[in-house]
């Protein structure tokens, strides 16, 4: 499965919260049904689907089945998401990168018919690439990370959906 796949299973909100719930170790579908709060089928369903992209194993014993996460797949994502890294500065080093002082952040066009302007694109863009300490609230307090990381990871997807379209229509 390639990261493209990854990238498409998680934008899912509900299969990122299982992914969550599966890092303190093995859970059957049942105990994932409580702490989800959503029905047995809908559990099942978005497991068989974690399951096929390979970010979930299941063992059955008995007639209960127990699903383990794996993190080998999410490892592509963060491996894709650390190209986008400034590069670290040179041990003793105090200016700026070689690129120089007049480098600048990578433009990014916000989203045709969302309203969005061109800087909430970018603050949206940082989100994604650095983590959910980038974005306080409206008020100034920090989000809760859960919720800064489903979107961002939305976010992703729409991104990434987006420029392959645009490559599509390119080529």
């Amino acid at each position: 499965m390639g990261i493209d796949d990854v990238f498409a299973v998680i934008a899912e909100g509900t299969r990122r919260q299982i992914l969550k719930n599966l890092r303190d170790g093995d859970k059957a579908v049942g105990e994932l049904v409580v702490e989800l709060e959503v029905s047995q089928p809908t559990v099942s369903k978005h497991l068989k689907v974690l399951r096929e992209a390979g970010l979930v194993t299941m063992r059955a014993q008995g007639q209960k089945r127990y699903y383990s996460l794996e993190t080998a797949p999410l490892g592509l994502v963060r491996d894709w998401l650390a190209d986008f890294e400034p590069p670290v500065p040179a041990a003793g080093s105090d200016g700026p990168s070689e690129q120089g002082a007049g480098s600048q952040a990578p433009v990014v066009e916000p989203e045709a018919g969302t309203g969005q302007t061109g800087a909430e694109a970018g603050v949206l863009a940082a989100a994604v690439l650095a983590g959910p300490e980038v974005l306080p609230g409206a008020d100034g307090s920090r989000p809760q990370i859960g919720r800064t990381m489903g979107r961002a990871a939305e976010r992703a997807a729409d991104l990434l959906s987006q420029l392959r379209r645009r490559r599509d229509h390119s080529s």
